[in-house]
């Protein structure tokens, strides 16, 4: 078996980095977010990068890099491309508790990016960063993926959740890398950079069948809705007496239930241990969010639940969850 030099082994290394650069780089945009002043003049208040999704002019960025402090907040700017292009963009929706916002801009000719799937990933395969960090336009990083399934907190005025099966690379991401490509040898998108956690520690949302829902329903509807329970709560262990029965995955125990929730009209109180909704295994906070998807809001819903080492069954109505 013939082995590679190094040197032929960098040259590969280096083929397919600058495939992927010159092939996705004129999909990548740099974003300047503006603000308008009182006496009508606008001024640079943020930067970013985002991808192209459609060539009739739809971007996908980051939402932290075009929403503003306020719940609901957004910001237009300008988009401009490798080519020295420029066009402005507004925001048709952005979603901060996936962090993810799709625009609309002026231009109907974009080169777009082909979206691939996540989940296909494997730790250690290469990917390339592309996007704009301190605004440098079509800058070009390179890595492996050196984690997958990590979690990201994300906020909304008074709800956090959780991204969930975000990307962890090694590919430099700085301040202006938000709303960029992570991308990988065969030319897909795969993850939306969107944090920089540490030196050599960068995490991206991945694109997956979950955040392609999420990307539709912005484009559609602008904004994503999502039932609401009203607990706080916490994985647990299955009591031994009932493992036979529900396996050793964990459930969750309930802490506090908001005073006229959907959770508090339906009954549950603070120490039961939720087991499933709607048939679904709960093994955690993430299962449950999962579940209330928009299609749960005023749904009747069945809740398997432990108390006092019983099994009991509940309805509940979910709300809307509001900002």
């Amino acid at each position: 078996m013939q082995i590679a030099s190094d040197s032929e082994a960098l040259d590969a290394y280096s083929q397919t980095v600058s495939t992927v650069a010159e092939a996705l780089a004129p999909s990548v945009a740099n974003l300047r977010v503006l603000a308008r002043r009182r006496d009508g003049a606008e001024l640079a208040v943020g930067a970013g990068s985002a991808i192209v999704l459609a060539g009739d002019g739809h971007l996908l960025t980051s939402a932290h890099v075009v929403t503003g402090r306020r719940p609901g907040a957004t910001r237009d700017g300008v988009a401009s491309f490798t080519d020295g292009s420029e066009t402005r963009f507004s925001v048709i929706g952005a979603d901060r508790l996936s962090d993810l916002a799709v625009l609309r801009t002026e231009a109907g000719d974009l080169t777009p990016a082909a979206l691939g799937d996540a989940d296909d990933l494997r730790v250690g395969q290469l990917v390339v960063a592309i996007g704009n960090p301190h605004g440098f336009a079509g800058s070009v990083t390179a890595g492996v993926v050196s984690a997958l399934g990590r979690s990201l907190p994300a906020r909304e005025a008074a709800t956090v959740r959780t991204i969930d099966n975000v990307i962890q690379t090694d590919a430099a991401l700085n301040p202006g890398n938000s709303g960029g490509a992570l991308v990988t040898s065969a030319l897909r998108v795969v993850g939306v950079n969107t944090a920089v956690a540490g030196m050599g520690l960068g995490l991206a949302v991945p694109i997956n069948d979950a955040t392609r829902r999420v990307i539709g329903t912005l484009m559609t509807d602008g904004r994503v809705r999502r039932g609401y329970l009203g607990i706080a709560g916490a994985p647990r262990p299955v009591p031994p007496a009932q493992r036979e029965r529900y396996g050793a995955e964990p459930v969750i125990e309930v802490d506090a239930v908001v005073p006229d929730s959907p959770a508090d009209r339906a009954g549950i109180i603070p120490g039961d241990l939720l087991v499933a909704l709607d048939g679904r295994r709960l093994g955690g906070i993430t299962d449950l969010q999962q579940s209330l998807d928009g299609d749960a809001i005023g749904g009747r819903l069945v809740v398997t639940l432990l108390r006092d080492g019983r099994e009991k069954q509940m309805l509940v109505v979910p709300d809307e969850l509001s900002g």
